[in-house]
């Protein structure tokens, strides 16, 4: 048991140094905040994105300064990114409307889902303590609305359905086989 509340939670990330898992709290009041959870010192969780709006989907950059999470606070959903564990104000990512945010593996780029099933890349530039996003790019569609970057970017993990879907078969017990 890393953490034990009342409240339902759903873990989003860890992050790259393993000090800190982010995950969401679902609240009557405030519907789904952004907590993190210290993993040395004392434990103590704190809310990184706690408003009356809806927030999921964190990810750590890789360095871990940053913290990209999605947000329905103008109305959509969209992407954001604000400074960890702070200070600093969080600055809109996407145009439009994005989801499930992730980072390339050096965090020079942000892909997102776009609206339409849309993957979409925004490039990055960290100078000192500012980040700046660039213009997003429509990279290819979704037939699903579900799209997995790989960490350099180059492939991306696209789960689709086919009419033409071969058979499964599920084998039970098979290291009993061979007995």
């Amino acid at each position: 048991l890393v953490l034990a509340s009342s409240e339902a939670k759903l873990n989003h990330d860890w992050s790259p140094d393993g000090r800190f898992i982010v995950y969401s709290v679902q609240n009557p009041k405030t519907d789904r905040d952004l907590w993190v959870l210290p993993l040395t010192g004392d434990r103590k969780p704190f809310a990184i994105a706690q408003t009356q709006f809806d927030e999921s989907n964190a990810r750590f950059s890789p360095d871990p300064r940053w913290i990209s999470y999605q947000s329905d606070e103008t109305g959509r959903n969209e992407v954001f990114v604000q400074p960890f564990p702070g200070p600093g104000g969080k600055i809109q990512i996407s145009a439009g409307g994005g989801t499930a945010p992730q980072w390339r593996h050096d965090g020079r780029e942000i892909y997102y889902l776009g609206p339409n099933n849309r993957a979409m890349a925004v490039p990055i530039a960290v100078i000192g303590n500012t980040l700046k996003g660039g213009a997003p790019v429509t990279l290819f569609t979704a037939p699903t609305g579900a799209a997995v970057a790989s960490p350099d970017g180059q492939r991306f993990l696209v789960s689709t359905v086919t009419e033409d879907a071969a058979p499964i078969t599920l084998l039970l017990n098979w290291a009993g086989l061979g007995r």
